[in-house]
């Protein structure tokens, strides 16, 4: 069974969540997102030209190849997945969904990350919270005040909510765990190469224009 039912979404939604609550973002080498970066790096490999010089409008259509083959192979796979594990019983897949939804959200990660500066401010211990505010800002942390240092968390959590919950929970209501792992892929995609530097600049500027899109609608609500 590959169409539930919007309580059924529901409830696949929920206990993705308490999933994720319970058992967070273990950094196993088959989790779903670190073999999504694997392929990712694998078809990067391919795609990107051996030679230097190469013209921006190739560049171009290769990072449009790599972003179209990531994606893809991820939803179909995940599709493959979770239809051969309800041909088996339809719990069978359902329970698939919920596991499969569970790693694409990332909440006890994003509250655990940010309680490793709050618990040293609470005790005044600027330079451990300062350490750790710089594992998840991208800014340089060391001269932050206890204020400065507080943004800078606050602020990366709301960012990341989207990314970490409500983006991949908009895409598990539409279809859920192929197109939530979809955006995963997209995501991870724009976390690897959607960046404005020598190398990525115009192969990354698909994977970071999708991840744009995806994000439109999640990011406002």
């Amino acid at each position: 069974m590959l169409f539930y039912s919007l309580p059924e979404i529901a409830l696949m939604i929920v206990l993705a969540i308490a999933l994720d609550w319970v058992v967070g973002d273990p950094k196993w080498p088959t989790h779903p997102v670190i073999l999504i970066g694997r392929l990712i790096k694998r078809l990067e490999g391919r795609f990107y030209p051996a030679r230097d010089g190469t013209a921006a409008r190739e560049m171009r259509m290769r990072g449009v190849a790599l972003t179209v083959c990531t994606v893809t192979a991820v939803c179909a796979l995940m599709t493959a997945a979770v239809w051969a594990a309800s041909l088996i019983h339809p719990w069978l897949g359902f329970a698939l969904n919920v596991w499969f939804v569970s790693t694409t959200i990332a909440v006890k990660g994003l509250k655990d990350a940010a309680m490793q500066v709050y618990r040293p401010l609470k005790r005044g211990d600027l330079a451990e919270a300062r350490k750790y505010a710089g594992y998840i800002v991208g800014r340089d942390t060391d001269r932050l005040d206890e204020g400065e240092a507080s943004r800078a968390v606050i602020e990366t959590v709301a960012e990341n909510t989207t990314d970490a919950l409500v983006a991949p929970l908009v895409f598990a209501l539409l279809g859920a765990a192929p197109l939530a792992m979809l955006y995963r892929a997209a995501n991870t995609l724009d976390s690897m190469v959607g960046y404005k530097n020598e190398r990525y600049l115009h192969f990354g500027w698909a994977s970071a224009r999708f991840d744009d899109i995806l994000n439109y609608i999640p990011a406002r609500l």
